[in-house]
């Protein structure tokens, strides 16, 4: 969808907000901080909006919203943030197969170091290419290749996900 003209700024959220939202709360893996990052990422967009007719509007959102996001991982590494809402998703979680396994997906998620973490996000689930993705993380492709590579070896490992490999190795 990036690429397409809009008429407006509202023409654009309208087209892409949800996008946008989802990409928002896997960088974050909290749905308040995700509100959070992506408003400011679209208060960033609007004030360059007819200024600088931004030509890829949502890669040039999702890179303000990568660096806002490792902006923030870098401080809660001395604050040690816990977000108000933690207690009550991991209550949800328990409370249906598909959340406990939306929230294992998170927590491995979560794990990973914070750019290739924005990898897979990008890469994976926002389904880019590894050209669109090494430019909106200001990086090399063969960058964003070794960090996915990475990303994805310590995803098979990680205890977060053993029950999900143990199913699906069964056949279930």
């Amino acid at each position: 969808m990036d690429g397409a003209s809009y008429e407006s700024f509202e023409d654009f959220i309208t087209a892409s907000a949800d996008r946008l939202m989802r990409t928002a709360f896997l960088l974050t893996g909290n749905r308040h901080a995700a509100e959070d990052l992506l408003q400011g990422a679209l208060e960033r967009t609007y004030q360059r909006w007819d200024r600088d007719r931004i030509v890829t509007p949502e890669a040039y959102v999702r890179r303000v919203m990568v660096n806002a996001a490792s902006r923030r991982w870098r401080s809660r590494q001395f604050f040690r943030e816990v977000p108000l809402d933690a207690a009550a998703e991991k209550a949800d979680a328990s409370s249906a197969p598909e959340l406990g396994l939306r929230d294992q997906v998170l927590r491995a998620l979560h794990e990973l170091p914070k750019r290739q973490r924005a990898v897979v996000v990008l890469r994976y689930y926002d389904d880019l290419s590894e050209a669109a993705v090494a430019e909106i993380l200001g990086c090399s492709v063969g960058a964003v290749k070794s960090h996915a590579s990475r990303a994805l070896a310590r995803l098979r490992t990680s205890q977060h996900l053993g029950d999900i490999r143990v199913r699906s190795e069964r056949g279930h």
